[in-house]
């Protein structure tokens, strides 16, 4: 593929990420909405190799950086980075280079399944850890509060992403 598809490739994965993730669902147990953005991370990881759906992902997180309202709730700038949920952003960082890695790697989809929740799981420990020591609990305290509530959500986007994402990656395959 030419440097400029991918290059293309890559800013429509981060701009589909800069569109999903503001878009949230509160939930009264936590402090942590539920979000399209993995949705989108794992979609994009069909499309692009693992070092660039990280390179999207950094993008993304640089656009929220500097204030455009590209985090959950439409929000943005450094101090929802270094706030009590900043760990799962940074945290993407990693569901992106691993989830990928396991698309392009292998050619089963259950170990296409396997690298996502690889992936997904480096973003709840780092957004745990994160949120522990923001609001000084126990990381038993921030699992209970930031992770257990979404596994099963993000086991369903995982799901919707394997097959959307089979779908996408064929249709790009024929591009060039």
């Amino acid at each position: 593929m030419k440097k400029t598809q991918m290059l293309t490739l890559t800013g429509l994965c981060c701009a589909l990420l800069c569109i999903a993730a503001p878009v949230t669902l509160p939930i009264p147990i936590s402090p942590v909405p539920i979000s399209l953005a993995p949705l989108a991370l794992f979609i994009s990881s069909y499309i692009l190799t693992p070092l660039q759906c990280f390179a999207g992902t950094v993008i993304y997180i640089m656009l929220g950086a500097v204030g455009l309202p590209v985090f959950s709730g439409f929000t943005g700038g450094v101090g929802i980075i270094a706030g009590p949920t900043g760990g799962f952003l940074l945290g993407y960082m990693g569901t992106a280079l691993i989830s990928s890695f396991f698309v392009h790697r292998y050619e089963k989809k259950y170990l296409h399944i396997m690298g996502m929740i690889v992936g997904m799981c480096i973003s709840y420990f780092m957004g745990a850890v994160w949120f522990a020591f923001q609001q000084n609990v126990t990381f038993l305290t921030a699992l209970t509060l930031c992770v257990i509530p979404y596994i099963a959500g993000d086991m369903i986007k995982i799901f919707i992403a394997v097959f959307i994402g089979e779908k996408l990656q064929k249709t790009v395959k024929k591009i060039h």
